[in-house]
């Protein structure tokens, strides 16, 4: 490569990743008078944070290894297309962060864990709605509630800690049944029992035009994005070297790593080895006629949730541990179509859209967010599960206070990537 093709500190501030994350940084730091410069491999809200279930889920403060799931693998993994997939051939490499995720799930580590994601919810709440407001995106938004379903009692009683954790952080709820049931949801299948309604929680119109509305808003303050994908990184002197896979080299003063379930990989070549995996998401975008839902509904029991949206009626959630590397399995997500048609009676399932895409998740369910351990100028801001949309605000804060050496408005230790 030859000296003319690298430019030196072509760029102040450079972040890699244009998902809802990368966008939220991006508008933050250009408001703030700074100027950036956002690398993608495919383009703005393309991928994972396109096909999310849009939802704003700031009452969702229990980590995942907390929320009953170490109690439920044993029954989710006998079925193949159920809640929890692990394919057979990436188990051996999975093995590591199941340990760390079991072990996230002890009892010795729930309250740091819990209070830790409650200050994180409740900074995303605050910033998301100053954001909207800054960034005329409040028509987006809707605020419906959520409502989580039932088919036992046995099911609901287990249900109880978790909404008793909840109480402590002030978050509004109420479980109803019957008429009330109905009211929330018509149409549902009798199957459901009881339900719990969650007044606070919120959605947007869809993901995927709420990232490109944010983006316009930071490329209003001058925020540039430039198509490539980032393969290699290195600090050099006075700044950081990216290397690109068409060949080209670009030079940032500073680096904001935020591409989703890759950026392991970038860290790891600052000497960090940080053990985030990706959870594989499915869904099916319906037409927005298919069913007339109310409000996001969830079927935790069956990992997965409903929402309706401006563009379509989406269906999705699951997890499937498998990797950035395998195909899709795209009955993943005719399974939940199919269940979705037993829970909502008369749901027309034609004209659907499948999707899949890659949360990077860490084993207790924080993402990472802070300054790199071996490099002062270049900061992390990843992992955030399928908390991605929820707290990418809450992020792009974060992360330009730390840039602009602001005090922060919360302790970030618990997100630091030195803590594995």
């Amino acid at each position: 490569m030859t000296e003319a093709s690298v430019q030196p500190h072509a760029h102040d501030i450079a972040i890699v990743g244009a998902g809802i994350v990368g966008i939220a940084v991006a508008a933050y730091l250009a408001e703030a008078g700074r100027s950036v410069t956002i690398f993608d491999r495919t383009g703005i809200c393309e991928e994972t944070s396109s096909g999310n279930a849009a939802a704003f889920a700031f009452s969702d403060v229990l980590p995942l290894a907390q929320k009953g799931m170490m109690r439920n693998v044993p029954k989710w993994l006998m079925d193949p297309l159920g809640p929890l997939a692990i394919p057979p051939t990436y188990l051996p490499k999975l093995l590591p962060w199941l340990l760390r995720f079991w072990k996230a799930g002890a009892p010795e580590h729930y309250e740091a864990s819990l209070a830790a994601q409650a200050a994180m919810m409740q900074l995303a709440e605050s910033e998301w709605t100053e954001l909207m407001r800054r960034s005329s995106t409040q028509p987006m938004l809707r605020d419906d509630g959520s409502l989580e379903l039932y088919e036992s009692d046995a099911e609901f009683t287990a249900s109880l800690p978790g909404w008793r954790a909840r109480d402590r952080f002030g978050i509004k709820y109420r479980h109803v049944e019957g008429d009330e049931l109905a009211a929330l949801q018509p149409g549902l299948s009798p199957r459901f029992v009881r339900g719990t309604f969650v007044p606070g929680w919120k959605t947007v119109a869809d993901p995927k035009l709420l990232g490109k509305a944010v983006w316009a808003y930071a490329e209003a303050h001058g925020a540039r994005f430039v198509q490539g994908l980032v393969r290699h990184v290195a600090t050099g002197e006075g700044g950081v070297e990216l290397h690109l896979a068409d060949g080209r080299t670009e030079r940032a003063k500073t680096l904001v790593v935020a591409a989703g379930a890759w950026s392991h990989r970038l860290a790891r070549q600052f000497g960090e080895r940080i053990p985030l995996e990706t959870e594989r998401g499915y869904n099916t975008t319906l037409p927005a006629s298919a069913f007339d839902v109310k409000r996001q509904l969830i079927f935790s029991a069956h990992g997965f949730v409903v929402t309706p949206l401006s563009t379509g009626l989406r269906i999705g959630g699951a997890v499937e541990l498998g990797g950035l590397a395998l195909p899709p399995n795209y009955a993943r997500s005719r399974a939940m179509l199919d269940k979705a048609k037993r829970f909502l009676p008369g749901l027309d399932a034609s004209g659907g859209r499948d999707w899949m895409g890659y949360r990077p998740s860490l084993p207790d369910s924080l993402p990472v967010i802070g300054r790199a351990r071996n490099a002062s100028n270049v900061f992390y801001a990843f992992g955030h599960g399928h908390l991605g949309l929820t707290q990418s605000a809450a992020t792009g804060r974060l992360i330009r206070d730390l840039v602009l050496g602001h005090s922060l408005p919360m302790d970030i230790a618990p997100f630091s990537s030195q803590r594995f």
